[in-house]
């Protein structure tokens, strides 16, 4: 590697993990961002914590004097950023004291939202459940949750809704985000979530972004990533996407490709492993079963739409037949991505002496074939052995800082239950019930409602009660005119709990102003299956409470306190001060949930063991971390002599789907000839709740915009910062152009990420989904661009 392409790639690392481009990408800025949160710092002590933003789940040091938070740094003892904290975790700390803090209860009152006391506001949610409950039944009330929620929040919600009321309308914001990974794993080895670690991008001699934007959503990895290519300069990293990033920068390769066709590429790749002899066809035959699913199974736009799929076994002869026809050239004229580069791939794959690293996120997930690609990754790594070793690994990132802890772990899905636990399976209930002690038949079998199905319900009628925590969906939900108007229209009674106003909070008839991150202790789950505790560093402002004490107070006003959670401490937590019972509340219940995944390959540790340290990877078993699963020597699951064992299934075969290419809902046409994609941006968290409040941040970059190619703006005679007007079928909404910025779309596309409060662009995205994972698709939608 030349001096100048290792000079390009430290700056790229540095940029990822700590810097902006676009507004205050200064040397003060960084000089500033790196001193907010030093030891020069005065503080009274250092309280170890997990950062709130993205699953990578960085460590934080922080820093507090006379009570309250004052500096942050990265943990340089944490395995996961060792020390690094890319620009949102350096302002962390500031998340929690914005000008705009919710300190009261809020209730409306003709027409407005005004303060109340919490007595008052209890009183009157646990009414109009008690209301709904009596008038139309235990299935009219929900909760919309999030991968943001705290372990226990989300263990104590799914108490309070599947045991206590009785209904399994409960559901995480992680359905917009994790969904298709989450029925990726399951459909494929029967267990959730990653089998490798992030110490694999250190072993890894080829990575490949999959439509993942890394160097934005997972600054910090990225870094990691940079830093392995600079200490092994072999190491080849391949972008393939719909437009070229700021990941494409330092990447080896860009493969572009024609959006929702890498179920195509995925497949061609899986082709050329086959017919040119490159797949350990032992290694298959021993670990492997095929099977196929129905096809053409829907897009998921119309109300109520239910689906079920239907698996049938195939043989290895069979599957060659399937996949005959994705020959290179025949995925080129699909995907536009060139027959000699897909041979490329298969042979890097299909090269024993290389280990093969697949990252993705939101391209596979956010897809209304989410599902497939996932199982399709899966399956070009399982063809070539790219598993088992270290570095070899097929690795799906998350979006969410517990988004693997709180909502996949803990099951506060519609379908599940703690463990990887399902409603609908007689036999999960009744664990269930043993360990909440309630009878078997208060745990209803019937699936729920999923997260964009309730916010359809709540317009078709049969949601009346929705308590929205800890989450934004008036502003990150696709079709969002139709459900903003029905929560305007009253359809239903809504409670949000949340820290700072939102076009959530706007619409709601209660808000119950909630403690933040450090002002209450924590657990976490990441993207490696690493469990990390977080220490309460000061207490919230005004009367903020903990969401705990919330859903705790809702279930004693709903007569169910005693039998949920019968802890002297949950009678003496008061939501804010930590003397009170928090930390006593809250290791009885990591006790009693930790019941549910010891021997189901999912055990946690006791809660003593998380104190202080820097997280440990599941499952733990005898005090020892599993850093890779299915292995043997290193999962204590997998039987001697086994090597690879799949324990998920019952005959420890995990599966290779044949999955076909299929279109998207929705391609562009003469009347909206462009391309839609959605995303985040490096400064901004999802709807920028938190990053919009810390004044760097929003400073650097103000206002979302409209990412377009450059001969597309010249032809229609525009220019960087002229505002257009952007439209769908759906609706429409104003925005400046970006040219030749960060991002680069091909011509006939555009992207706009969807922080922006003013600039609503989820207004515009088409609310289909995949049929099996229920994850809408926000990358990929037809608009029409005109000048405002």
């Amino acid at each position: 590697m030349d001096l100048t392409r290792r000079s390009f790639l430290k700056a790229a690392a540095a940029t990822a993990a700590m810097s902006t481009v676009v507004g205050c990408g200064t040397q003060k800025a960084a000089t500033e961002q790196l001193t907010f949160g030093t030891e020069q710092t005065e503080v009274d002590k250092w309280v170890r914590a997990t950062c709130r933003f993205c699953g990578t789940g960085c460590g934080v040091m922080v820093g507090v004097r006379n009570g309250k938070v004052v500096a942050n740094k990265g943990d340089a003892e944490s395995p996961v950023n060792r020390g690094l904290n890319c620009v949102k975790g350096y302002y962390v700390s500031r998340i929690l004291y914005g000008k705009n803090r919710l300190t009261k209860p809020l209730i409306r009152k003709e027409g407005k939202l005004v303060e109340s006391s919490w007595e008052e506001a209890l009183d009157l949610v646990a009414s109009k459940y008690k209301e709904s409950i009596e008038k139309n039944g235990k299935d009219s009330v929900g909760m919309y949750a999030s991968g943001q929620m705290y372990i226990w929040e989300g263990y104590a919600a799914a108490k309070l809704f599947k045991a206590g009321i009785g209904t399994n309308n409960l559901d995480p914001n992680a359905r917009y985000c994790m969904a298709g990974a989450v029925t990726g794993f399951m459909t494929t080895f029967n267990k959730d979530e990653p089998f490798g670690c992030y110490e694999d991008i250190e072993h890894a001699d080829v990575i490949i972004l999959w439509g993942n934007n890394m160097a934005e959503t997972h600054p910090v990895l990225f870094s990691r990533v940079t830093d392995h290519k600079i200490s092994k300069p072999q190491t080849r990293l391949i972008d393939i996407a719909t437009r070229k990033t700021r990941s494409t920068e330092v990447a080896d390769t860009h493969l572009e490709f024609i959006p929702g066709t890498d179920l195509a590429v995925l497949n061609g790749i899986a082709n050329v492993l086959i017919t040119e002899n490159l797949v350990n066809e032992d290694f298959v035959s021993k670990h492997f079963n095929f099977k196929k699913g129905l096809e053409n199974i829907g897009y998921g736009l119309e109300d109520k739409f239910k689906f079920a799929d239907v698996a049938s076994p195939l043989t290895y002869e069979d599957y060659k037949a399937f996949i005959a026809k994705y020959t290179p050239e025949y995925v080129e004229k699909i995907s536009g991505v060139p027959a000699d580069k897909i041979r490329e791939l298969g042979h890097l794959f299909g090269d024993p002496k290389k280990n093969v690293l697949s990252f993705w996120t939101m391209g596979f997930n956010q897809h209304v074939r989410g599902t497939w690609a996932n199982n399709l990754c899966y399956n070009i790594h399982f063809l070539s052995k790219q598993l088992g070793r270290p570095g070899a690994t097929a690795f799906s990132l998350t979006g969410q800082p517990s988004a693997c802890g709180t909502a996949r772990e803990v099951g506060t899905f519609a379908h599940r239950l703690p463990a990887d636990m399902v409603v609908n399976n007689p036999e999960h209930r009744a664990f269930a019930a043993k360990i909440w002690n309630v009878p078997v038949d208060r745990i209803s079998p019937n699936v729920g409602l999923h997260a964009l199905e309730m916010l359809r319900a709540v317009d078709y009628g049969k949601i009346k009660v929705l308590w929205i925590m800890c989450t934004n969906p008036y502003q990150s939900s696709p079709k969002l005119a139709r459900y903003r108007k029905a929560a305007e229209d009253r359809k239903a009674f809504i409670i949000v709990s949340d820290g700072y106003p939102t076009r959530t909070t706007e619409l709601a008839d209660v808000v119950f102003p909630s403690a933040m991150w450090v002002e209450k202790e924590g657990m976490y789950g990441n993207a490696e299956r690493r469990t990390q505790h977080l220490g309460k560093a000061t207490i919230p402002p005004g009367e903020a409470k903990d969401d705990l004490w919330q859903i705790i107070q809702i279930a004693n006003r709903l007569g169910y306190g005693d039998m949920l959670f019968p802890y002297p401490a949950a009678k003496t937590y008061d939501g804010q001060r930590a003397e009170t019972g928090e930390s006593e509340l809250k290791k009885a219940l990591w006790e009693e949930y930790r019941q549910f995944t010891v021997n189901h390959g999912k055990d946690l540790a006791h809660y003593e063991d998380y104190m202080g340290k820097t997280g440990l990877i599941w499952p733990v078993v005898d005090g020892k971390e599993t850093v890779r699963r299915y292995i043997e020597g290193v999962d204590p699951y997998v039987k001697k002599g086994m090597e690879m064992e799949f324990y998920g299934q019952p005959d420890g075969k995990a599966i290779i789907w044949a999955r076909p290419y299929e279109p998207p809902a929705e391609v562009p046409d003469a009347d909206y000839p462009f391309w839609l994609c959605t995303g985040r941006v490096l400064e901004h968290w999802h709807t920028g709740t938190m990053t919009r409040n810390i004044p760097e941040l929003n400073n650097a970059m103000p206002n979302a915009y409209v990412e377009i190619n450059e001969a597309d703006a010249k032809t229609m005679g525009l220019k960087r910062g002229d505002k257009v007007k952007i439209t769908s079928r759906r609706g429409s909404v104003v925005a400046p152009i970006e040219v030749n910025g960060r991002g680069n779309p091909p011509k006939g596309s555009v992207f706009v990420p969807f922080f922006d409060d003013q600039i609503l662009i989820n207004v515009v995205c088409i609310d289909a989904f995949d049929p099996i994972s229920c994850q809408p698709d926000f990358k990929k939608c037809a608009v029409k661009i005109e000048k405002a």
